[in-house]
């Protein structure tokens, strides 16, 4: 069966997943790299097409990435199993597209990878994190202290809380949440707490019409000293910096989202819960969060047990 040719097979391919599966632009940036790397290791091997290529093609490739012998950069385990699985993705739509009868990569599965465990700060470090987001008395640090609130009351992404509207948000007392808009535009609704509430409401009273004095009535919420919506890049700053003046090291923008997790988990919050709140597709994600948890209870175990340690 003739294919379209590489280049056109590849185009359609990332049509496809950036309107169905609503991926953003950095998501399908790294498709078009690997894959992009795949179309130049078949076209090495004189393959002009999906349709020719052969399922020993496909496994000398993910050896290859993880090795570098296609001429590219040797990848680390994980972003070699992306790799593989970004390849399996556009066989697999290359067959239901009619381009080929076979799928080649079909037996080949992307190497396995250590779970990495997600960095948690102690609730300490929390606490002092959001504590230096509010200091001075301008309304960037209004703004600074209600976005890092948030992030921690909702275990939102930084790129989540940065796209919300002021509609998206009720503060109703004792009722309060928020409209959060994941992966693939999916929403969710998550509560909010009292904490997240008085910063924020504090924000949107006394400093959001001040930055907003200087823009084109945008609706976000988070705002820069433009006027316009606070990227998610300034958001990560903005967590950079709270973290350096309380001495908390290591944060990623992730940070808040791992230690919403951990510490509901520890309180003990069922993982159905969890998942939902963090708009986890598959409880299969969330269950990382159980391993962290489960090195702090023993931890604790040994400390407390009167018969934890010592010779067997």
């Amino acid at each position: 069966m003739a294919g379209l040719g590489l280049e056109r097979e590849l185009d359609t391919y990332l049509a496809h997943v950036t309107v169905e599966r609503g991926l953003s632009s950095h998501t399908i940036a790294a498709y078009r790299r690997d894959l992009s790397r795949y179309g130049a290791y078949l076209t090495s091997l004189g393959r002009g097409s999906l349709s020719d290529a052969k399922g020993a093609d496909v496994a000398a490739f993910a050896q290859a990435v993880s090795a570098g012998t296609d001429g590219g950069t040797a990848l680390a385990p994980a972003s070699a199993a992306r790799t593989v699985v970004a390849v399996r993705g556009w066989h697999k739509f290359a067959v239901a597209e009619g381009w080929t009868l076979d799928d080649p990569a079909a037996d080949v599965k992307p190497r396995s990878t250590p779970a990495r465990l997600p960095k948690a700060l102690s609730q300490e470090q929390v606490s002092a994190l959001l504590e230096s987001a509010g200091v001075g008395d301008g309304v960037a640090a209004l703004r600074d202290r209600a976005l890092l609130e948030l992030l921690y009351a909702t275990g939102a992404r930084v790129s989540e809380a940065t796209g919300l509207d002021v509609d998206d948000l009720d503060l109703t007392p004792h009722a309060a949440s928020v409209l959060l808009r994941g992966k693939g535009r999916k929403e969710r609704v998550v509560p909010l707490g009292a904490y997240a509430v008085e910063a924020l409401d504090a924000y949107l009273v006394r400093g959001r019409h001040a930055l907003a004095a200087g823009g084109r009535g945008t609706p976000a919420v988070f705002l820069n000293t433009r006027g316009g919506r606070l990227s998610r890049q300034s958001g990560w700053v903005i967590l950079k910096a709270a973290a350096e003046r309380a001495g908390v090291e290591n944060v990623s923008p992730h940070t808040l989202r791992h230690s919403f997790a951990t510490h509901l988990l520890r309180g003990g919050a069922d993982i159905r819960v969890v998942q939902e709140l963090l708009g986890h597709a598959s409880v299969t994600t969330t269950q990382v969060y159980t391993l962290v948890t489960r090195d702090a209870l023993r931890e604790v175990y040994a400390s407390a047990h009167p018969r934890a340690l010592g010779d067997v």
